[in-house]
């Protein structure tokens, strides 16, 4: 693959940063579409996916921090150091603080709710998560376990190795692209959704549930689970544990906001 689309003198253009760029304006544009749908107009959105896009880049370096600091594998010195500094993180940590900032914010929104927000925003997140599974894939991170089937894919760039420990000459499931087909997956069915929702948040509690589960699936082909085990168990990684928090955190969503009754915007 190709973790370095181009090199500009020293200084190389890294493909997963790109992506993101392009996952980022993307959702933000279908954010924003999906938003006028709902009378949420002006630049409302925008603002807003660039204050979730730098919590989402903190949280998701912050818990790939924590994560490898219990587990013993980094030590404070090591917490600035070029290699974390270039590693993407863990993208739930990215989810939740990102959650956080968004419910922080959309409070203050006047004239809008934040379901009513949350509705027009959560597709645009899956989207920008799609294309950002590219990047990944490009780079060589979040491989997956050795895989037998035709549709295998093999690293070589000694790059993905030195960046993610990726193997190289071995034939592994494409789990980015997998991931790709579920992100992907998920924003079809809320916007498939988004036209009959029943309730305003219905659509936000939806993408915790479907991203919670699409990721427990998709972590059975994970290779890299030396991210950490958690309460003694191997299987429980740190993508397990947040996708089933996700998973909770959507039902609950989903009994709060079916409960307030809230009028569905026409």
């Amino acid at each position: 693959m190709h973790p370095y689309l181009i090199q500009l003198g020293n200084f190389p253009i890294g493909t997963y940063g790109l992506m993101l760029a392009i996952g980022f304006f993307a959702g933000t544009a279908l954010a924003k579409r999906q938003g006028k749908l709902d009378g949420i107009g002006g630049e409302f959105i925008p603002d807003l996916a660039i204050t979730l896009l730098m919590a989402g880049i903190i949280g998701a370096k912050v818990v790939l921090i924590l994560v490898e600091m219990i587990n013993g594998r980094m030590t404070f010195s090591e917490v600035f150091s070029l290699a974390t500094l270039r590693a993407g993180g863990h993208i739930h940590g990215g989810i939740i603080f990102g959650a956080a900032a968004f419910f922080w914010k959309a409070r203050k929104a006047v004239g809008h709710t934040v379901a009513q927000i949350g509705d027009a925003l959560v597709p645009g997140v899956a989207l920008g998560q799609a294309i950002g599974r590219i990047g990944c894939f490009a780079a060589g991170c979040c491989y997956g376990t050795v895989c037998s089937a035709p549709w295998s894919v093999t690293f070589s760039d000694p790059h993905a190795h030195e960046l993610s420990g990726t193997p190289l000459g071995i034939p592994l499931h494409p789990v980015q692209l997998y991931t790709f087909a579920a992100n992907l997956a998920v924003m079809g069915l809320l916007l498939l959704t988004r036209r009959r929702r029943r309730f305003t948040g219905q659509i936000t509690a939806l993408y915790f549930i479907l991203e919670g589960a699409a990721r427990l699936t998709v972590e059975i082909w994970r290779g890299d689970l030396d991210r950490g085990a958690w309460l003694g168990l191997d299987w429980l990684s740190t993508g397990r544990l947040t996708a089933m928090a996700f998973v909770a955190f959507g039902i609950a969503l989903w009994i709060w906001w079916s409960r307030t009754k809230e009028e569905v915007p026409v």
